[in-house]
């Protein structure tokens, strides 16, 4: 596809709050036509990770709610969605970015490598690093690439996607109120660093000592925010044009910058 209408979203941590914006959102995507769905960080369940301690009953009760919810992926009407979900895979608790399309079902493309382990974030006590392996997808003919959350800034990644061939870079996040700025910033760097279209949604409201800060967005290849949710506004499509993202990588600064 040339053009690619892509919705990010914020979504609420609260559980009943959730299947209520669920809904919602399902509405916002058909009136839209979008061809893509970007979810948050392991939206499917609460923020586990505010606790300080891992407790392997609350990790498999995740692990079974996010498989449960990825069976009505369906309902929300795109071609594709993506967003990240806890996984049991080789004998490790991992994040796992996944691609779900209406001919392929759910497949796991990525697994999340850098993790906080701080008050509210305690990602690193609750699930292992991934392989580190930051590899190209398929997103309806465009090339994606992942960067989790904290991903977002391991920014030779970034550059590294965008001599791939990487059109969209998809950030699902979990993510504070008093740090917004600092993230949209970090997302119009990674934006023009890869010449491609940066795409994010994160939770909004409060999970313990997590205090999340809503504002999904959607940045060009050139560091241009051409859409931002908010708490009125939580879900937000923009068309993304392909041709755009390829000019970008054949100029200032990525055609400044040297090989590897």
């Amino acid at each position: 596809m040339v053009a690619l209408k892509v919705t990010v979203c914020e979504l609420p941590d609260d559980r009943a709050a959730f299947s209520r914006e669920w809904e919602r959102l399902s509405k916002h995507v058909g009136r839209e036509s979008s061809d893509v769905v970007l979810l948050p960080e392991m939206p499917f369940f609460e923020w586990f990770c505010a606790g300080p301690q891992y407790e392997a009953p609350v990790w498999e009760e995740a692990v079974a709610e996010h498989r449960r919810w990825t069976e009505r992926l369906p309902e929300l009407g795109a071609k594709v969605v993506l967003g990240s979900m806890p996984v049991n895979r080789g004998g490790k608790r991992l994040n796992q970015g996944f691609v779900w399309t209406r001919s392929g079902g759910t497949k796991g493309v990525h697994e999340k490598r850098y993790l906080p382990d701080e008050p509210g974030f305690f990602e690193g006590t609750w699930y292992d690093r991934g392989d580190g392996k930051f590899e190209p997808f398929d997103v309806a003919g465009w090339r994606g690439g992942y960067m989790i959350c904290s991903e977002l800034w391991s920014m030779a990644n970034a550059r590294t996607y965008g001599k791939r061939g990487v059109g969209l870079v998809a950030v699902p996040r979990a993510t504070g109120v008093r740090s917004l700025e600092k993230w949209v910033a970090g997302g119009r760097v990674a934006a023009v660093l890869a010449g491609a279209y940066c795409a994010s949604s994160n939770r909004a409201g409060a999970r313990g000592q997590a205090s999340f800060g809503g504002r999904g967005w959607v940045i060009d290849p050139d560091g241009e925010v051409l859409g931002m949710t908010t708490k009125a506004r939580p879900f937000v499509t923009v068309e993304l044009d392909r041709a755009r993202a390829e000019k970008a990588k054949k100029t200032f600064p990525r055609d400044a910058l040297e090989p590897d």
